[in-house]
């Protein structure tokens, strides 16, 4: 990108962020518009003309927002989630979109020892007892935090954070990651061990992995009761990682003394909510990025990587590009969209920890000059479906690293027939599970050409359901029986026959809605069906 003159690059900054961040934009001399609290009309009519879009994540940069932007090169989050930005539709019109990932680290994690002191010592329930007149110590005796044992669901960069924590207050410290091997940990003193021998031996556990639909109710009926009795839940990560009701439930037979949550499912919940009313539960309002601290690192931080943009046409830390011109999005944007639906694939696919990742490119595609996107874009994708942080193109080599995962770059011949091809791979550390998918990408749009070594063609996108399944007559009938009792419509169904050393069949349906668990659970008891996987993509 050719440096631009900071005065005519149109900025607006369409939510609250913190005056350093805005000042140091006209320091360098740009000159941000500030339009904060806009309905989605208002915006749309904003953005004739506006290259940067600046947003924290009340503002929702959905399709409709995107397409009336023909002008926008970049979409700025302060903060770390993206769910507020269509990034697939950003992708293929070849926006640039960046977060700041880092910025909240310390803080989240800080409330997550703030909130496990204040169970500990039952100090929300002291303060309310003292408010309302009564000053009693009984039924508030506490529990000291040395020498228990603290399990950590997710050892990203926050839950790092907590582990050093933790250790300074002498605690035990366990953690579970599903991308690093029992007993491979890369912090001294913290013991890596499986979800459910972790819950079965801690006396507190912290949640710090991302929402996705293989992490949703997490913490389920059935996990809560492998916990320690008497032991205490806390969760600054995601609202929907725990079953709230279930939870209510643990609570009240007193299975467990006691929970601390910065997020819920609903928020802000209804008053009808089964924890709102609980004296033995601590609800705070998504407090993890809110201190001083914070709003003015990410503030600053995404001012400083628009100014980089700008001014010397790099892309920091943007999710769907690492330092590709927008041109080259425009080309490649699509395939790096294929690369990662191809990652979230294999990923949920997976029942083992991945320890390698294989991307070989074909075609016409495989003669372009792409650097890295596509490998990032699948490396990526592939591990954000279980971190606890914001994995974008430009952090993803270094969290592999991190946890010891290969990355293969190569080119083949055989496109299978198809202009271009890429084809991935994912594989555990000892290879007894592999997965391999292949992709194009046909109008724009990506597919997937093969799986698991049978030719199959459908989109990569929403709810699917995909079986292993022995080849008799009546096996899909009965899928799609179930899924018709449970109200779930098929769009769509791919079919692949026998292959591999199982000699199994496979099966591909894009669903309208997700089944629920119980009706996962019924296909899978089917007689002839021997793996389904649910899938969201």
């Amino acid at each position: 990108m050719t440096p631009r003159n900071p005065a005519s690059v149109r900025i607006l900054v369409a939510d609250e962020l913190h005056p350093d961040g805005i000042e140091l934009l006209r320091s360098r001399g740009f000159e941000p518009e500030l339009a904060v609290g806009l309905s989605e009309e208002d915006l749309i009519q904003k953005l004739p003309g506006i290259e940067a879009l600046l947003v924290r994540s009340a503002t929702k940069v959905t399709s409709k927002v995107l397409q009336a932007a023909p002008d926008l090169a970049l979409v700025g989050r302060a903060g770390v989630g993206v769910d507020n930005v269509d990034l697939a539709v950003a992708s293929s019109k070849g926006v640039v979109v960046m977060n700041t990932p880092t910025g909240n680290t310390v803080t989240t994690g800080e409330l997550a020892i703030s909130l496990l002191c204040a169970l500990a010592r039952n100090l929300a329930q002291a303060d309310r007892r003292v408010r309302a007149g009564t000053w009693s110590k009984k039924g508030l005796l506490g529990t000291e935090l040395t020498g228990k044992t603290l399990g950590i669901v997710g050892l990203g960069r926050i839950g790092r954070v907590v582990a050093d924590r933790a250790l300074g207050l002498s605690m035990k410290v366990l953690a579970h990651d599903p991308f690093l091997t029992s007993g491979a940990s890369p912090m001294d003193g913290v013991e890596l061990l499986e979800l459910d021998d972790l819950l079965s031996r801690s006396d507190f556990v912290s949640l710090h992995v991302p929402l996705t639909d293989s992490t949703r109710n997490l913490i389920s009926r059935e996990r809560l009761a492998l916990m320690k009795p008497g032991a205490r839940l806390i969760n600054a990560a995601r609202g929907g990682l725990v079953d709230d009701t279930a939870l209510a439930d643990a609570l009240e037979s007193g299975h467990l003394k006691g929970a601390a949550l910065d997020v819920l499912a609903e928020e802000p919940p209804s008053l009808d909510h089964p924890l709102l009313q609980r004296d033995d539960v601590i609800l705070t309002p998504h407090l993890g990025a809110s201190s001083h601290e914070a709003q003015r690192a990410v503030s600053v931080g995404i001012a400083e990587q628009t100014m980089a943009f700008f001014l010397e046409g790099v892309a920091h830390n943007a999710v769907n590009a690492p330092v590709l011109s927008a041109a080259s999005m425009r080309v490649l944007g699509p395939y790096g969209l294929l690369a990662g639906r191809m990652g979230a694939l294999l990923a949920q696919l997976s029942a083992t920890p991945i320890a390698q990742i294989e991307l070989t490119t074909a075609g016409e595609i495989a003669e372009l000059d792409e650097g890295p996107f596509l490998e990032y874009s699948l490396l990526a994708a592939t591990l954000g479906q279980s971190l606890d942080i914001g994995v974008n193109l430009v952090n993803a080599p270094l969290l592999a690293a991190e946890r010891g995962i290969r990355c293969l770059r190569g080119r083949e011949s055989d496109s299978l027939g198809y202009r271009s091809l890429l084809r991935a791979k994912v594989s555990n550390a000892d290879g007894t599970e592999s997965h391999t998918v292949c992709g194009t990408v046909f109008g724009g749009e990506p597919r997937i050409v093969e799986a698991e070594g049978a030719r199959v063609d459908f989109a990569p996108r929403g709810h699917l359901l995909v079986t292993r399944h022995r080849d008799r007559p009546g096996v899909i009938g009965l899928i799609g029986s179930l899924l018709g009792t449970a109200g779930v419509n098929i769009r769509r169904v791919e079919l692949a026959p026998p292959h591999g050393q199982d000699e199994l069949a496979a099966a591909f349906m894009a669903l309208y809605d997700a089944p629920d668990p119980k009706t996962v659970a019924a296909i899978g008891e089917l007689e002839m069906v021997v793996q389904v996987h649910q899938l969201s993509l």
